[in-house]
């Protein structure tokens, strides 16, 4: 079973730096400069923030779907942040060191599975996860927080 885990597209973000910080707060976001490692990890890079680096910390439709699963939540995202380029089946390490929420949804955005698993785990978890036919994607979200960081996508 192959996957690919898909990240936020940078365009989507790159105009919230240029904003002024009064301008962010009416968007209901906020400026921030990372001050420990890890803990900022960015939907667009799948990488954990540097300590120093500017990150803004949004609300983002991460479900975009008609059912009643659709859903936005926070999400941080590095000013300098380029698209992960991951290879089919490819784990990038931020997701290692946390717990983690494993949705599956089908075609019409309902979802059909869901788990808690370590970060270390995340690969069994996918392939499992997919093994129920109708579902056609994942979502991966910190299970703490509840905080969206990626789909997943058959390969």
């Amino acid at each position: 079973m192959n996957f690919k885990l898909r990240s936020l597209p940078a365009t989507e973000f790159t105009h919230l730096f240029k904003l002024d910080n009064s301008v962010l707060k009416k968007m209901g976001a906020v400026r921030i400069m990372v001050d420990k490692f890890p803990g900022f990890p960015c939907r667009v890079s799948l990488q954990d923030a540097e300590i120093g680096e500017e990150v803004i910390l949004l609300s983002y439709p991460h479900h975009k779907t008609p059912s009643p699963y659709q859903a936005n939540g926070p999400i941080y995202i590095r000013k300098a942040a380029q698209p992960a380029a991951l290879e089919i089946n490819e784990i990038p390490n931020m997701f290692s060191h946390r717990l983690l929420s494993v949705r599956g949804f089908d075609k019409n955005g309902f979802m059909q599975a869901a788990t808690v698993t370590e970060g270390c785990n995340l690969r069994e978890e996918i392939i499992k996860t997919f093994e129920t036919h109708e579902i056609t994607y994942i979502h991966i979200h910190n299970a703490g927080p509840g905080c969206y960081n990626c789909m997943v996508e058959r390969a």
